[in-house]
């Protein structure tokens, strides 16, 4: 590279970040590729920047949080080459103001793909919120229902028994089952369901983080006027969904779609404009709908991030083909537990075990620190259970690769030989 003066109009940017060279280079489109040494990325729109990074893939863990979790590296590496200068704008992205036509063509089309990757029809608004999923177990029975009406729960891990106790400050909730007793491990029939005909909505979190359990299917309100609704947030994006089978449908962001910050609320529209007299106005579904979710300053950055995994995951071909790797990755995972010989153990029920989070104990618990502790040294990382739950959970999102299960399972073979 011939030698240039930083202070050219045209300068290369040098950033030099622990053992990681970046240099940007103005040019028009560029190709994606990637390698264990070199990456190279390039955006889907014009951009003024090459990036190009050396690195060694050393520098990269295996992280298996259960959120905020791993994000698409390629993602990561078309974040870095925008963050200094988003196509020719002259500021980053969060630097522009959320009314500008940038920002609205950022979140407009991070809309659009997440329409186009579950098939959204138009009756219903998508909002890109704040405050985390927690929030919405006040906003949902605040927007969908009157202070005396009565609601389902259908409780299968600690997430939906939150929500449940949330939603009895201000309607009448039922939980209609809970497996509590049972450590929660299963979900029940929906024939043995005793569902109250006159419910507003039946609530469900359809993956529980925690317990590992997920819904293979979904109940049916009884009342014909009740409507569906799930808490989203581990699964979301991870499979193709009837989105018309719910009525209102939440997640946070931080597992699958982007870091933390972002709530994405999809919400059938004949639902809004029945918000309690108390409910706050950032709670107030049909104020964020009436304003494309920018009645007040939104998490720009994170819905920035989440249109850029939206994006990739239609270029990897949609849910369908995402449901296709992580159910491999699942299989390879349970496989090495079960066929363990009893060193390993998952307590759910295989019938709803998660393709999202996989909980596992050993069979000598006094083992855990140290398999911790070597599975570090490895590169992997964040093993460590629930502090309600202990023992383990490997968290195997859309963005963790095969090769973090490929290892990490070798890892555990190589473990149970110490040890077994």
């Amino acid at each position: 590279m011939a030698a240039t003066s930083l202070n050219a109009p045209n300068a290369p940017l040098l950033q030099k970040t622990h053992q990681t060279h970046v240099f940007l280079k103005p040019i028009s489109t560029i190709p994606c590729q990637t390698s264990a040494k070199r990456f190279s990325i390039s955006c889907s729109a014009t951009t003024q920047d090459r990036l190009s990074v050396q690195s060694q893939s050393q520098d990269r863990v295996f992280n298996f949080a259960a959120g905020p979790a791993t994000l698409p590296e390629n993602v990561l590496l078309k974040a870095q080459s925008e963050l200094y200068n988003w196509h020719g704008s002259g500021m980053s992205v969060m630097e522009m103001s959320h009314r500008g036509k940038d920002f609205r063509s950022i979140i407009e089309k991070a809309e659009a793909d997440l329409r186009s990757l579950l098939n959204i029809p138009e009756n219903y608004a998508v909002l890109f919120l704040q405050g985390g999923a927690t929030t919405q177990f006040a906003a949902v029975p605040l927007n969908l229902c009157a202070p005396g009406d009565s609601v389902d729960y259908l409780v299968t891990g600690s997430w939906g028994d939150k929500a449940f106790k949330e939603a009895k400050k201000y309607c009448n909730p039922k939980v209609i089952w809970s497996g509590k007793s049972e450590n929660y491990v299963r979900v029940p029939s929906f024939d043995g369901l005793e569902l109250n005909p006159n419910a507003k909505y039946l609530h469900i979190c359809a993956n529980e983080t925690i317990y590992g359990v997920e819904f293979k299917d979904y109940p049916v309100p009884r009342n014909p006027n009740g409507v569906l609704v799930a808490d989203m947030s581990s699964n979301f994006c991870s499979k193709p969904v009837d989105v018309t089978k719910f009525g209102l449908v939440y997640a946070g962001a931080q597992k699958n779609v982007g870091p933390s910050g972002v709530c994405i609320v999809i919400v059938r529209k004949d639902l809004l404009g029945n918000a309690q007299e108390i409910t706050p106005v950032m709670l107030d579904y049909k104020i964020l709908a009436d304003n494309n979710s920018l009645y007040n300053t939104p998490p720009c950055y994170g819905i920035y991030m989440c249109g850029l995994v939206f994006e990739d995951l239609l270029k990897q071909g949609g849910l369908e083909e995402v449901e296709k790797k992580n159910q491999k990755k699942a299989g390879i995972l349970y496989n090495a537990i079960d066929e363990s010989k009893g060193f390993y153990r998952c307590p759910v029920e295989k019938s709803v075990r998660s393709l999202m989070n996989v909980p596992f104990t050993l069979e000598k618990s006094e083992l855990g620190a140290e398999f911790l502790k070597e599975a570090e040294k490895e590169k992997m990382v964040q093993l460590k259970g629930h502090r309600s739950v202990g023992g383990m959970r490997a968290s195997i999102y859309n963005a963790m690769p095969l090769a973090g299960v490929e290892k990490l399972v070798a890892f555990m073979k190589d473990f149970q030989a110490k040890h077994a």
